[in-house]
């Protein structure tokens, strides 16, 4: 069995701050010091081993392979063969989109792809297994979007369907509007969103964390691999510069696995 090196929260895990401008009636966090460290049993799964490998995917993809863990994220979120996958505003470059659509196909599931979820969520309500949220929860918290675009996954959900998230991660306390411009955003801003919106927060995994990241970068997350951004409003950086924030890799990112109760609507 490929290593997984997963933390599974429980939900008697310690408790650590909340975040600054959260409700003081919402619950606490886990800390994440204080999760599990447990090896999940998984299944292997080759068709989706198959997907990843496939050399139909962008090269370009595959590179990033190493810092993205797509068959350990998938895993972790529990993607099995046969399921409806809604994936949120996957991106031109759709690269979680080429893995996840076929892999459908080859297992006789299907993938729906998503880009203003309150307009229609393109699955009827209560029939999709997993809805994924990557790298997006910057863009919504400015102008309202995060509280009615959770609310459309939940319904788009069937009991106990899963809503997976990664996202770019800010250091806690930190209030969401100060950096979400940056592309990161607190932990627990995005637990408490979801919390809201009726999902049970299951497990926080560590496999896409980056200690190497600290967040302090001219053009945000973007200055990061794989965009790269190197200037911007007269601001260009030095050939030491982008050599050192390459050597940086890929953002710090959150990984969480969010259910819809079985005894939802």
């Amino acid at each position: 069995m490929r290593p997984l090196v997963l933390a599974v929260l429980a939900a008697s895990a310690l408790a650590s701050p909340a975040l600054a401008q959260s409700a003081p009636s919402e619950p606490a966090l886990p800390h994440r010091q204080g999760l599990s460290m447990e090896m999940p049993k998984v299944e292997e799964d080759a068709a989706l081993q198959a997907a990843i490998a496939s050399p139909t995917r962008p090269e370009a993809d595959r590179v990033r392979d190493s810092q993205r863990h797509p068959f350990e994220t998938l895993t972790f979120w529990g993607l099995q063969p046969g399921q409806t996958v809604v994936e949120i505003e996957p991106g031109r470059a759709g690269w979680w989109r080429n893995i996840l659509e076929p892999y459908a196909a080859a297992t006789g599931g299907r993938y729906v792809a998503v880009g203003k979820p309150t307009e229609g969520m393109g699955v009827a309500d209560g029939s999709a297994d997993m809805v994924v949220v990557a790298r997006a929860f910057h863009n919504w918290s400015g102008d309202g979007r995060t509280d009615p675009y959770l609310a459309a996954f939940f319904k788009a959900l069937k009991p106990g369907g899963v809503l997976a998230v990664e996202q770019h991660r800010s250091k806690e306390g930190l209030n969401v509007a100060d950096v979400a411009s940056t592309g990161y955003v607190p932990e627990s801003y995005v637990i408490h969103a979801a919390r809201r919106a009726g999902f049970e927060l299951e497990a926080r995994s560590e496999l896409n964390a980056n200690a190497k990241d600290d967040r302090d970068h001219p053009f945000g997350v973007w200055t990061l691999p794989p965009t790269r951004t190197s200037q911007k409003d007269g601001r260009v950086l030095t050939a030491e510069e982008r050599a050192a924030f390459d050597a940086v890799g890929e953002s710090d990112r959150m990984t969480l696995r969010f259910r819809k109760p079985e005894t939802a609507n």
